[in-house]
């Protein structure tokens, strides 16, 4: 597939850093007839010969994978027995046999195998007079029943899902399409290319080497400032913790509330202000809103003791008091993304508490207030985890932005690891100018005694949405009592903040609420331009005066929502008009009291992380 066609496979951001858990221990739950090894199958493709293998390198892929083999060593006692029913293995194995004769039979009248996976689209793979195409099939066929044989494994809930995350890492990684001597395209281009191809590979490799870090896209193409983060605008305010941003009116008559928006502290701002045909700022900026910015600073070992509480306070609270003595403002409206929006509520529920009421509406964009499900991020999260951190971060350090970024991309390792090593390297292809991607390897550090606190109170024990648990700058949180209106967005195909996750902020706050869902993932699915009106996304009648109104479950409120073509910017847009108070001239940047600093997009947000 062109490089160029890959970019849409971006759908990712920034969260805490999981670790996996303990090899199983595999026990029968019920006794057999026929064990697995003397089922009268083919030796070259039954589970005689496959399953034996596929569960020794199960163990062993799992021993490889981050974490797998010291956690268990802390825990100093073996792992929690898992046990597959034979029962429903041999019912597995019927298919596993079926689907391989089908196979051969086909091989016997000389047809193509059905290739319906894109890594296996180019025609290379359907060459007639080689083995490619049989050898993806038996690929599909083996990695579709190994992963759906660690499904069927049973104990404890938490360590089923590792070993099957751990056996699709496996799995993915040993297509052949990933390996030079097995993937047809990529010899096809040597030939035709007199070997080029394979030299500008060994370049694009050894320079990403140099980098420590796969290349997603041509990071020549863009320049903070220059065709990225362009918003017109000013540095009105800085701390050590970030500068804040006001950026220019393009409309004469602006809203007499501003919007201030938080992005999460866990890669740059600018993924809110990409270039002007994707800026959710010009977007909010057209319709007559006077946007101001949170752009966080890159920490380096000076701010490495940071922690939670200094974002909420020298962070969010700050940027609140600034804006609205700018703007002369006694309330403002906010918005939150991701792990912003967790910040943003964190630090309204603080003003809630000392009685203070300065934000008018509150937007939360693919955020979690309730961690509950918090999807695949949460899986290697547990007591040993979280505590080894603490004893490596939690007095001071950095989590490092690169050491994120991995985690991420390996969330979805097709997409964001094996296709760029294959295109990059193998096929020796430039990566494509893409901003989302550029964006995404812009990393940034945390500190560590903010990042373990994160780990532990929310992602851990979920204490965020509990009334009372947990204090902030020494005043008791309750969510609940937030009861100015919000709109909550979540995104349909999210794998950092699941969709059903966000929708459980709908029984966390206290006022009005507007859920939305959006089509596509993490970033794909919230950077939507209006201007382009791609996608489609996901009301309900639902959404009245509280929040009482909403449904428990997810799945009950779409099974009652209507979708609409388009983008779900629109949608924000004319509930946020509602609050935007009554129409003034617009003003220049700043005041007599914070004068402009510098130009947009400012200094902080050209800091590069430190590894």
């Amino acid at each position: 597939m062109p490089r160029a066609k890959r970019k849409e496979n971006l759908e990712t951001a920034a969260a805490p850093s999981p670790l996996a858990g303990s090899p199983p221990q595999l026990e029968p739950s019920a006794p057999a007839e026929l064990a697995p090894q003397e089922a009268p199958f083919d030796p070259t493709f039954g589970f005689g010969t496959i399953m034996p293998m596929a569960m020794a390198q199960m163990s062993e892929a799992m021993s490889r994978f981050p974490g797998m083999d010291w956690i268990s060593r802390l825990q100093g006692k073996p792992p929690a027995a898992l046990r597959i029913d034979q029962n429903r293995l041999m019912g597995l194995q019927a298919e596993y046999t079926q689907r391989t004769q089908q196979l051969l039979k086909l091989a016997a009248t000389g047809d193509a195998p059905e290739l319906k996976d894109r890594r296996f689209s180019d025609d290379s793979w359907r060459d007639q007079n080689q083995p490619w195409g049989w050898a993806a099939a038996l690929y599909l066929v083996n990695s579709e029943f190994l992963r759906r044989t660690a499904e069927l494994l049973e104990g404890d809930p938490k360590t089923v899902e590792r070993v099957c995350f751990a056996v699709g890492q496996w799995c993915d990684a040993l297509a052949p399409s990933n390996f030079l001597a097995t993937n047809p395209e990529a010899q096809r281009r040597i030939v035709e290319s007199k070997g080029e191809s394979l030299r500008h590979g060994i370049d694009n490799l050894l320079s990403d080497l140099q980098k420590g870090r796969i290349s997603m896209t041509d990071e020549e193409a863009f320049e903070v400032g220059r065709n990225v983060a362009t918003s017109p605008g000013a540095v009105v305010f800085q701390n050590e913790l970030f500068q804040l941003i006001q950026y220019g009116a393009s409309t004469d008559k602006v809203g007499s509330q501003p919007l201030l928006m938080v992005p999460p502290c866990i890669n740059k701002y600018y993924v809110l202000d990409l270039q002007p045909e994707n800026s959710l700022v010009g977007f909010a900026v057209s319709r007559g809103h006077t946007v101001f910015m949170v752009s966080w600073c890159n920490p380096g070992p000076e701010l490495a003791n940071l922690t939670w509480d200094d974002y909420v306070g020298r962070g969010v609270l700050e940027a609140i008091r600034v804006v609205r003595e700018i703007s002369g403002s006694e309330q403002i409206n906010a918005l939150g993304f991701c792990v912003g929006g967790t910040l943003l509520a964190s630090a309204l529920a603080v003003l809630e508490g000392r009685n203070e009421r300065p934000v008018a509406s509150m937007t939360l964009m693919s955020t979690f207030l309730d961690f509950g499900d918090p999807g695949a991020l949460g899986l290697f999260i547990d007591e040993t985890v979280v505590g080894l951190r603490e004893q490596q971060l939690g007095q001071g350090g950095l989590m490092t932005g690169r050491d994120l970024s991995t985690t991420f991309s390996f969330l979805r390792p097709n997409d964001l690891v094996w296709n760029y090593v294959v295109g990059n390297y193998l096929k020796g292809e430039e990566p494509p100018a893409f901003d989302l991607l550029y964006w995404n390897g812009d990393t940034t550090n945390l500190p560590g005694p903010m990042y373990v606190y994160y780990l532990r109170h929310m992602y851990l024990r979920n204490e965020l949405c509990k009334p009372g648990v947990l204090e902030f700058l020494g005043q008791s949180i309750d969510l609940g009592s937030l009861s100015m209106p919000a709109y909550v967005f979540a995104a349909k195909e999210d794998h950092i903040v699941p969709w059903n996750s966000a929708y459980g902020s709908t029984q966390v706050l206290g006022g009005p609420i507007r859920f939305v869902l959006g089509a596509s993932g993490h970033i794909a699915g919230a950077i939507n331009p209006a201007s382009k009106n791609k996608r489609s996304y996901w009301t309900s009648e639902v959404e009245s005066a509280a929040a009482d109104d909403f449904p428990i479950e997810a799945a009950q409120w779409l099974r009652g929502a209507d979708e609409h073509a388009g983008s779900w910017w629109n949608d924000w847009a004319a509930w946020l008009d509602d609050h935007r108070g009554p129409l003034r001239a617009a003003r220049k940047l700043g005041t007599t009291a914070f004068p402009v600093i510098e130009a947009a997009p400012g200094t902080y947000v050209r800091k590069k992380a430190v590894a």
